[in-house]
């Protein structure tokens, strides 16, 4: 019995060996062949080098449903993350403090985390836009988006930025949360966010 115990115990790190090895094959070592290519194009390589971080990390500690979705508040940043800075090269530095399972109010924070990030990328002229995000025990979550771009009148919003009020504070509102947009011409925007947690979302 114990060299049967023996044997299988040795069979799963076997498998598990194996599965590191594809999966760094099919993963990591493609990427840093593409960024062997991108030498020259230095932001290129860093969104290259960065995205490939972020899913080595999810990959290790925060494994995705079988959808492909994110279940947890760190993963839900990544891929934000991720979708940002493929579509408009910007660089997006997260940071996240404890974390959480998703759940339909955990899910509209990060939407309007999203949102503020996006509003960002696309119009503040910035090259980098933070975002730190804290689960405060299990009460709730603190957030920020912050960037250092030209800013804005938040008092003469233009119509095709009216998705401040509709997607972000009002969305934040309908889940018990808040968010408060902090701007002024040539001094940055920053954008923070606060949510109660339910008990069975907090890890």
């Amino acid at each position: 019995m114990r060299q049967l115990g023996d044997e299988r115990r040795e069979r799963i790190r076997s498998e598990e060996r194996a599965d590191m090895a594809a999966h760094l094959h099919d993963s990591v070592l493609q990427t840093l062949a593409l960024i062997q290519r991108h030498a020259d194009a230095p932001q290129q390589a860093r969104s290259l080098a960065r995205r490939q971080e972020r899913e080595l990390r999810a990959w290790l500690y925060v494994r995705p449903r079988g959808d492909g979705h994110p279940t947890t508040l760190t993963g839900a940043l990544d891929q934000v993350t991720d979708e940002v800075e493929a579509n408009f090269g910007v660089t997006v530095d997260v940071v996240v403090v404890g974390d959480c399972a998703l759940d339909e109010h955990v899910d509209a924070l990060v939407a309007a985390v999203r949102e503020a990030v996006l509003n960002a990328a696309h119009h503040s002229g910035a090259a980098a836009v933070s975002v730190y995000a804290e689960v405060v025990g299990d009460a709730r979550i603190e957030a920020f988006v912050r960037d250092r771009g030209r800013g804005f009148d938040p008092g003469a919003v233009n119509g095709d930025r009216r998705g401040i009020a509709q997607s972000i504070v009002r969305r934040m509102a309908r889940h018990g949360g808040r968010a408060q947009v902090s701007s002024a011409p040539g001094e940055g925007t920053e954008v923070t966010f606060e949510l109660g947690l339910h008990a069975e979302t907090a890890m």
